[in-house]
């Protein structure tokens, strides 16, 4: 029998967030820090929106490219939130997660053999998703001492003749690291410069403490260069509701949604329902939830202090991406430790590229009581595993 696999798809490993994932929902009394999702219940007002659109029977397919009353209170609020403007009409479209927008721009956009820059460590998908494109991953290792930040000549080390999109994954996972406004007029230019286009992941971008986020398509110029992902899965604990959207220019996005078309149909049309409301009275719930998350950023990184356990600072998104070099193993070996000796499970730091190698991933998207109780277990196995070496990060 011939083998019904596709030489490409055997390439592409499993996620190594899921790996993880499946083992602690196995096993008794474990914690999990692992899963990048909100603790918090999507808003009351969300779902009643939801039900309503049920009990109204609006389980038709809405139009592809999602419901108009959708893309403009999206335009509305990207305008309102991020000084940006996009025709609702022909540079939005409604997609199921960010994801699905992520997989559909490399696929409209790349050629067999074009050259792709991702930055890492990062989201899982961009570089797989580029693969199935037959585009060219080509990494660009982010530095703990550079903060986690795109440099500049780290771009320009990488570009050649066949790079077409660098992608932005700020505020990122999973390091919590996000751009300013100088870090990116700096990478800016080399982008128009070089004739570049962008991919920017913007999912949590509602996520920042401290600092406000700014989006790469405000810049002049960009906003034609710039295709922008974001969705309603961080920001309103929607992430079971599978609702993305992605923006950008009308000749990219109407090749996008042909992928679309063909492949999806429509997003959900009760989720839409729900997302308008989200769009038009969340703000609070925003609010409310981001105050939680920082609160639960500063514990941890208290606790880290406390350990003596070195971690760079997040400003962005949920997660903290401490180093543990100096325990003299690897970061899955590490995890896989953690987890069968104190029940306790987190991400090494490989799952989102070679270059995470020495860090793991902790989500702070928990409760404040499974936090205590997960550091209470880490600092136990840190102190049995602890070296005298005094090596550090």
């Amino acid at each position: 029998m011939r083998d019904p696999l596709s030489a490409k798809i055997k390439t592409i490993e499993p996620s190594g967030i899921r790996k993880f994932f499946d083992l602690v929902s196995e096993m008794k009394d474990a914690i999990s820090l692992g899963v990048g999702e909100p603790d918090f219940d999507t808003p009351w007002n969300i779902r009643e929106e939801g039900i309503y659109s049920l009990e109204q029977g609006r389980t038709f397919y809405t139009s592809n490219a999602g419901l108009k009353k959708l893309r403009k209170e999206i335009a509305f609020y990207l305008e309102r939130r991020f000084h940006l403007k996009y025709d609702y009409e022909k540079e939005i479209i409604i997609t199921v997660g960010g994801s699905e927008g992520i997989d559909a721009a490399f696929r409209a956009m790349l050629d067999p053999g074009d050259e792709v820059l991702i930055p890492q460590p990062s989201f899982v998908s961009y570089e797989p998703c580029v693969v199935l494109a037959d585009g060219v991953p080509v990494i660009i290792e982010l530095k703990e001492e550079d903060e986690f930040k795109l440099k500049k000549q780290q771009i320009l080390e990488k570009i050649t003749d066949k790079t077409k999109i660098l992608v932005l994954p700020f505020p990122n996972n999973p390091t919590g690291a996000v751009m300013t406004r100088e870090d990116l007029q700096d990478i800016v230019d080399v982008i128009i410069e070089k004739d570049l286009y962008v991919l920017s992941d913007e999912i949590y971008s509602e996520l920042t403490y401290g600092r406000q986020h700014i989006s790469i398509a405000e810049f002049p110029g960009m906003a034609e260069r710039t295709i922008l992902i974001n969705g309603f899965s961080k920001s309103y604990a929607m992430t079971g509701w599978r609702l993305g959207y992605a923006c950008g220019p009308k000749r990219i996005l109407e090749q996008m949604l042909k992928i679309h078309q063909f492949a999806i149909m429509c997003a959900p049309t009760t989720s839409q329902y729900a997302a308008i409301e989200a769009l038009r009275s969340g703000d609070d719930d925003i609010e409310r939830m981001r105050t939680a998350y920082d609160q639960r950023r500063n514990f941890l990184m208290k606790a880290f202090r406390d350990m003596g356990l070195q971690c760079f600072e997040p400003f962005g998104a949920f997660y903290v991406f401490p180093c543990i070099k100096e325990f003299g193993m690897a970061s899955e070996e590490f995890a896989n430790r953690l987890l069968q000796e104190e029940k306790v499970a987190v991400v090494p730091g490989t799952a989102f590229g070679a270059c995470g190698e020495g860090f793991l991933r902790i989500s702070y998207a928990y409760s404040i009581e499974d936090l205590k109780e997960a550091l209470s277990r880490l600092e136990a196995f840190i102190k049995r595993h602890r070296k005298k070496s005094g090596r550090l990060c």
